[in-house]
C-alpha cells in the first residue's frame, strides 16, 4: 500500500471479527434505541424492521469488505476513496476522512455517555436517594473515557484480549437475558403481537412513523469499519478483514433478532413501558423483578463499556492513518508510534480528548449533546458510501483483492449506496411532532457545520498540500523503513 510498517500484526481473524462485533454491540444498541422504536412503529417495525435493515447493512458490509480486501490499510475508507477516485482524489479522500473522523468521535462519545446513563440508572435502583443529573453523567463519562484511553495505550495484544472477552460477554449476556425473559415470566404477549403497529411520533402519516422506526436498527449497526481500520494489525488482512466485517454484521443480525423478540414479547403495559425513561429496564423489572433486573443491567453496562473501548481503538487507527498522510493539524505528532508498545499512544489521547470535548455541552443541555452526536451515524454512513460509490463508478476497472463478490459486486454495491442515501435522509428528518427546541433534530445543522469547516479548510490551505494517500516509495524502499 506504500507505507512503512509501524504497527505489529497481532490481530487474528477472530480478533478482527471481534472488534466490529463489539462496536456494533447488539445489547448496547437495542437497549439504547428500543424506546424510540416503541414510539415509531412499535413491535412491527422493531421486529420486521430489524430483519430488513440488517439485510441492507449486510449489503453495505459486503461492499465495504470487497474494498477492504483490495486496500487493507488503517486509512480504510478515506484511503480507498482516494485510490478509487478517477478525478479530485484529494477532495474525495479529504471529505471521506473527516466524515469518518467526526462520526467515530461521535460514536466514542455517545457510547460512553450511554454507559454513564445506564450506570446512573443502576445506582438509582440500588440507592433510591440518588438523583441522576447531566453534570454527573458528564463526570462519569469522563472517567470512562480515561479508563478506555489507558487500556488503548498499552499493547494491541491487550485490546485484542479484551475484545475476545467482549464477544463472549455479549453472547452469554444476550443468551441469559433472552432465556430469562422467555422462561421466567408467566405471561407473554401473543404471537400476533409482533405485527402490532404503534405511532406515537405525533405525525399523522403512519408510513413516515414506520420509516423513522427503521433508525433503531441503523443506530445499532454502526462502527463495523473497525475491522477495516485494524487491517494493518491483522494477519492475512486481505481475507480476514472482509470476513470480519461481514461475519460481525451477520452474527449481530441473528443474535439481535433473538434479543429484540425477547424484549417485545415480554412487554406488559405498553403505554407504561413506552413512557418510561429507560423502556428496556422497565421491561426487565416488570418481567423479572427488581433484583434480577439489576443483575442484567450490569450485563448491559459491561457491554456498553466494551463497545466504547473498541470504538476508541478504531477511532485511534483512523486518526493515526489520516495524520500519516498529513491531513490533520499536528500530523507528525498524531501518527507517531510508541517504540515500547507499538501503538499510536498520542492518537489515543487525541481521540479521548475530542470525545470529552464533544460531551461537554451535556453539562448544560442534553439536547445540545444529542445534536452533536446525531452526526455520528450520518457521518459514518456517508463515509461508508463514498468509496462504494467510487467503486461503482470504476466498473470493470476496479481491481478486487482475494476476497471479492464476483458478478454480484456491482448490484450489491448499488443496493448499498441506495440504502445509505435513504437512511441518511431519514436521520436528518424531524423525529417527533410538534417540533420544538427540545424535539428538533439538529443532525442536519451539525452535519452542515462539519462540512462547512472541512470545506473552508480545504479551499484555504488543504487543497494545495493534501493530494490524498501518500506513497513513501517503492516496495523495496518501504520495506527498508519497516519498524524503524
Amino acid at each position: 500500500m506504500g507505507y512503512p510498517r509501524k504497527l505489529t500484526r497481532r490481530f487474528r481473524g477472530f480478533d478482527n471479527f471481534a472488534i466490529s462485533f463489539t462496536i456494533i454491540n447488539i445489547i448496547s444498541g437495542i437497549f439504547s434505541a428500543f424506546g424510540f422504536g416503541m414510539v415509531a412503529g412499535g413491535p412491527a417495525i422493531l421486529v420486521f424492521g430489524w430483519i430488513g435493515v440488517s439485510l441492507m447493512v449486510l449489503f453495505v458490509g459486503a461492499a465495504m469488505g470487497e474494498i477492504a480486501s483490495a486496500y487493507p490499510t488503517s486509512g480504510a475508507l478515506y484511503f480507498s476513496a482516494g485510490k478509487l477516485a478517477r478525478r479530485h482524489r484529494g477532495a474525495w479522500s479529504w471529505y471521506t476522512g473527516w466524515l469518518n473522523f467526526v462520526g467515530q468521535i461521535g460514536g466514542t462519545a455517545a457510547t460512553g455517555y450511554a454507559a454513564a446513563t445506564f450506570i446512573q440508572a443502576f445506582v438509582a435502583m440500588q440507592w433510591p436517594g440518588y438523583t441522576p443529573t447531566g453534570q454527573r453523567t458528564v463526570l462519569i463519562t469522563t472517567a470512562i473515557l480515561l479508563v478506555q484511553a489507558l487500556a488503548n495505550t498499552y499493547t494491541v495484544q491487550l485490546v485484542a484480549t479484551l475484545n475476545r472477552i467482549s464477544v463472549w460477554w455479549l453472547l452469554i449476556g444476550m443468551s441469559v437475558i433472552v432465556a430469562a425473559l422467555a422462561l421466567v415470566p408467566t405471561r407473554h404477549q401473543p404471537a400476533s403481537f409482533a405485527t402490532h403497529f404503534h405511532n406515537g411520533t405525533g405525525f399523522d402519516c403512519p408510513l413516515y412513523a414506520a420509516m423513522l422506526g427503521l433508525l433503531v436498527t441503523s443506530w445499532t449497526f454502526t462502527g463495523f469499519d473497525g475491522s477495516f481500520h485494524m487491517s494493518e494489525e491483522t494477519v492475512r488482512a486481505t481475507v480476514n478483514t472482509p470476513k470480519g466485517i461481514t461475519r460481525a454484521i451477520a452474527a449481530s443480525a441473528v443474535t439481535g433478532l433473538a434479543l429484540m423478540l425477547a424484549l417485545v414479547y415480554a412487554i406488559r403495559d405498553y403505554s407504561a413501558v413506552a413512557g418510561a425513561s429507560a423502556p428496556p429496564v422497565r421491561i426487565l423489572v416488570d418481567a423479572l423483578g427488581t433484583g434480577a433486573a439489576k443483575l442484567l443491567l450490569l450485563v448491559v453496562i459491561g457491554a456498553m463499556l466494551f463497545c466504547g473501548l473498541a470504538n476508541m481503538t478504531s477511532n485511534t487507527r483512523q486518526i493515526f492513518a489520516f495524520a500519516r498522510d498529513g491531513a490533520m493539524p499536528g500530523s507528525r505528532l498524531w501518527h507517531s508510534v510508541s517504540p515500547r508498545t507499538r501503538t499510536p499512544v498520542k492518537a489515543v489521547w487525541l481521540a479521548a480528548a475530542c470525545s470529552l470535548l464533544l460531551i461537554t455541552p451535556a453539562w448544560w443541555s442534553h439536547t445540545a449533546f444529542t445534536a452533536i452526536v446525531s452526526v455520528n451515524v450520518v457521518g459514518l454512513y456517508l463515509a461508508y458510501g463514498a468509496p462504494i460509490l467510487l467503486r461503482l463508478r470504476l466498473g470493470k476497472e476496479f481491481r478486487p483483492g482475494p476476497w471479492h463478490l464476483g458478478r454480484w459486486g456491482v448490484p450489491i454495491a448499488l443496493t448499498a449506496v441506495v440504502w445509505i442515501a435513504a437512511s441518511s435522509v431519514l436521520f436528518m428528518l424531524p423525529h417527533a411532532s410538534p417540533i420544538t427546541p427540545t424535539t428538533f433534530n439538529y443532525a442536519p445543522i451539525a452535519l452542515a457545520a462539519v462540512l462547512a469547516v472541512a470545506t473552508a479548510w480545504w479551499f484555504a490551505t488543504a487543497r494545495r498540500r493534501f493530494q490524498g494517500p501518500v506513497s513513501y516509495g517503492s516496495p523495496d524502499e518501504v520495506a527498508a523503513m519497516d519498524l524503524i
